[in-house]
């Protein structure tokens, strides 16, 4: 069989260069330098070659040889060159048990489906028989495949092995039919109503397998995308959050990006869902973990009282959650950014700002965090000179000022200027406490000094002139050295920001008003419109203080503006002037202040989304057609605002004490004498989508006071065989089942029963699969306040799980 094969050492006439094994080297490696024709003509000797290889196909034994023989039409096809005469040749090869040859073929013949429809019905029955194969892996390939055809003419061929798919036992088969739904959705819409495939997505959230689940939200979130996404209710959320714990890092995605568009009954059960997630936290995954801080916000604004509200005085305000939300948050989103790869760093820094902007002071306290590190790259350098400005207080202010002013000298130009707007932001806003304003100014006075950092100087000209409009009271402090700075700052921002402060501090500079003419004089030597406009304010401002020196200066410059056409607005505005000051000897000038507090509201909508790192709205950057409706869901809740509702439990949580809120529970009294069954039905239908609602189970429960007992050595009879054989047996003696889960070595029941005097027990059992044993936890809620009935209590319960699991 070897003699097949041509003798790769030995040019062929057309063929590519000796020992490329008929694929060019990849990028970076040596090679023969090649026409562009190459990539794109089609070699016909080269595919006739691939012919008469793949006709020895069925009778080659080596199974490398066969995948090398693959390996080249696959990087044939892929560079661009046109093998579909191999069609026949590679439909044969398909009958075959090496998964990795199947994987090309299908991969062959989903390339050339669109573009030769004709070919691809071949492949049909093909397809359709191989999607009855034993294996699960070639039924999940060949469904994947036979629905990547995409053509309108295998609706009828599709939909089948689709719908059996979908009840496979295999969930790979599963997952795969979903996805393949989600095809034929955009494929014949109408098909898809016909066949109720919605109806079918909506049942398979019930999927034992996580994975399915996840293409299941997935596929319905952008079916229904008109609509906001997928349908929610009480029923889902609860169903999809009890099994967060199951679910892979992208499902965990998924299943976040639901929550904030689920509105929570009431309070109690707002506080509930962030006790859920709360562990979500803790992962290391960085989408979880800003996913979750988006989830918290959400709910937090659902559930906190507004101005207005009638809810109990006692209840927390909106901004109170959001506060303790950050709080909670603010630890691991800091211990992220400080771990993660650059281009992460980057991203949270961008989020931590935002929220910095919600709460400010909660992150002062981690200031060092946001020191500049020797090995940061630039981009990140700037963002966290930026947030140290925001984490001034009276009590790190030193600090972070002696920090920004090692980084001003640095060869980073961008980095000295935002270092120095940094420390002005600190004295603007007052965060650095009595004495700092004052501090800063002299500080960016000396900076007015630095000839050889000419970028320095005149950053700190603008920042003064920054400082001074919020803080007049400053002018005899950064007075004395405007006249000379004036010389020596040559960059137009820095010059503009001195003119305006000779201006504003001109009663208290003697030489202001000759300094000033001695520019009006040389107004044709001057380019820039900006310092054109600072001069012409200036020298107004400074005619208000200053009458009688300024008169005639004022006349010569306002002729000179006036007649300038390189700019409108300032031939406009020295127009005004000049009406201005005609119209009354002694006009009032306003301030205009800018107002982006409507932006930042908006941002906070839209967390967790590139809206945070462009700094402006989706419908800036994203066309209108492409925008995903953002829909609240349920509009009305089965459930009343005040009201109590049945605990959700995750599996995988050992603590049921609230972390939000004021949900917490005093003393827990001591059971009364005898167990009954609740009066609510033990069966909770988790998807329904009717008016069968889950009941109301236990409150939860506070580990304040609480009281737990553990058994951990009661034997059970036989290892059992499945999660619903021990709830039926439990379910004999009115104990019921809130959640329950099987791991590889041990099953997980979270059980609770109800005495006569209305108090509760919550029960956390863990039942190990080899040897068989039970180990309890069960924590008292309600009833009796003594200790001595309750232990009475908890002895008859945990006799009662004996007689029904135990020896």
């Amino acid at each position: 069989m070897a003699s097949t094969y041509p003798n790769t050492n030995m040019p062929v006439p057309g063929g590519p260069p000796p020992g490329t094994n008929g694929i060019p080297p990849p990028p970076g490696q040596p090679g023969q330098p090649r026409d562009e024709s190459y990539f794109t003509e089609s070699r016909k000797g080269e595919v006739n070659e691939l012919r008469q290889l793949l006709r020895t196909f069925g009778t080659e034994k080596d199974r490398n040889r066969k995948r090398d023989i693959m390996k080249k039409v696959i990087a044939y096809m892929t560079l661009g060159i046109d093998v579909s005469r191999l069609f026949t040749e590679m439909m044969l090869a398909i009958e075959t048990r090496d998964l990795v040859v199947k994987k090309m073929v299908y991969l062959f013949l989903c390339n050339y489906a669109e573009t030769h429809p004709d070919l691809a019905q071949m492949c049909t029955n093909t397809l359709v028989k191989d999607c009855g194969n034993e294996d699960p892996m070639v039924r999940g390939l060949a469904l994947r495949a036979l629905c990547s055809l995409r053509l309108p003419q295998m609706i009828e061929y599709t939909s089948e092995p689709l719908r059996k798919s979908l009840q496979d036992g295999h969930a790979y088969v599963r997952k795969t039919g979903v996805m393949g739904i989600l095809k034929m959705y955009h494929l014949n819409k109408e098909e898809f109503d016909k066949a109720s495939f919605n109806d079918i997505l909506y049942d398979m959230l019930r999927d034992p397998d996580s994975s399915v689940v996840t293409n299941c939200i997935l596929v319905l979130n952008e079916i229904m995308a008109d609509s906001g996404g997928m349908a929610l209710n009480r029923a889902v959320m609860l169903h999809l959050l009890n099994r967060i714990h199951e679910f892979s890092e992208f499902g965990i995605l998924s299943v976040l990006d639901l929550v904030p568009r689920y509105i929570p009954a009431n309070d109690e059960e707002g506080f509930q869902i962030m006790n859920l997630l709360d562990p979500v936290l803790r992962t290391a995954n960085a989408g979880a973990v800003v996913a979750t801080i988006r989830a918290f916000l959400s709910i937090a604004d659902a559930v906190g009282k507004r101005p207005g509200d009638d809810r109990d005085p006692d209840s927390p305000t909106v901004d109170d959650l959001k506060r303790q939300v950050v709080v909670r948050i603010k630890a691991p989103l800091v211990t992220l950014i400080a771990s993660s790869s650059n281009e992460l760093s980057y991203v949270l820094l961008k989020y931590a700002d935002q929220l910095i902007d919600l709460c400010p002071g909660i992150f002062d306290d981690e200031y060092r965090q946001f020191y500049v590190r020797f090995s940061d790259p630039t981009h990140i350098k700037h963002s966290k000179v930026r947030i140290l400005a925001k984490l001034a207080n009276p009590q790190t202010a030193p600090d972070i000022v002696s920090e920004l002013s090692e980084l001003i000298a640095t060869v980073d130009d961008t980095m000295g200027r935002i270092a120095v707007r940094s420390m002005a932001s600190i004295a603007i806003h007052d965060s650095g406490g009595e004495g700092a304003v004052e501090s800063i100014a002299r500080r960016l006075v000396e900076m007015l000094d630095l000839q050889g950092i000419p970028h320095v100087s005149s950053e700190a000209a603008v920042s003064l002139a920054s400082l001074v409009r919020r803080h007049p009271n400053i002018t005899t402090v950064i007075s004395a050295p405007l006249p000379r700075a004036l010389k020596y700052i040559t960059e137009p921002s820095g010059k503009a920001a001195l003119i305006f402060l000779l201006g504003e501090c001109g009663d208290s500079i003697v030489e202001a008003p000759y300094v000033l003419e001695k520019v009006i004089d040389s107004y044709e030597n001057i380019t820039d419109t900006g310092v054109k406009t600072a001069l012409l304010g200036a020298t107004v401002a400074l005619f208000f203080k200053r009458p009688p020196e300024v008169q005639l200066m004022l006349g010569r410059l306002l002729k000179k503006t006036t007649d300038d056409v390189s700019s409108q607005d300032l031939h406009d505005r020295a127009l005004f002037y000049y009406r201005l000051l005609r119209s009354s000897p002694d006009p009032t000038l306003a301030k205009a202040i800018d107002d982006d507090s409507e932006l930042r509201a908006a941002l906070m909508n839209e967390f967790n989304t590139l809206c945070t790192i462009y700094r402006c709205r989706a419908e800036n950057f994203i066309d209108e057609e492409n925008l995903v409706k953002f829909v609240k869901m349920p509009p009305e809740h089965p459930l009343p605002r005040d009201g109590n509702v049945a605990p959700i439990v995750d599996p995988g949580v050992n603590n049921l004490a609230d972390q939000f809120g004021n949900a917490s529970v005093t003393d827990v009294p001591a059971p009364a004498a005898v167990i009954s069954a609740p009066a609510y039905s033990a069966e909770v239908d988790l998807l329904g989508f009717g008016d069968d609602l889950a009941p109301s189970g236990p409150p939860p429960l506070s580990d304040t006071n609480a009281e737990a007992v553990v058994v951990s050595a009661l034997q059970m009879r036989t290892t059992p065989t499945s999660t619903d054989a021990v709830e039926s047996s439990l379910g004999t003696f009115h104990i019921f089942t809130m959640a329950s889960g099987e791991l590889p070595t041990e099953f997980k029941f979270f059980l609770y029963c109800q005495e006569e005097g209305g108090g509760y027990f919550l029960i956390q059992a863990v039942a190990q699969k080899a040897p068989p044993s039970l180990a309890l936890t069960i924590k008292p809620h309600g009833g009796d306040n003594d200790r001595n009935k309750r232990r009475e209590m908890i002895d008859q319960l945990i006799e009662l799980i004996k007689t029904s699991l135990g020896e």
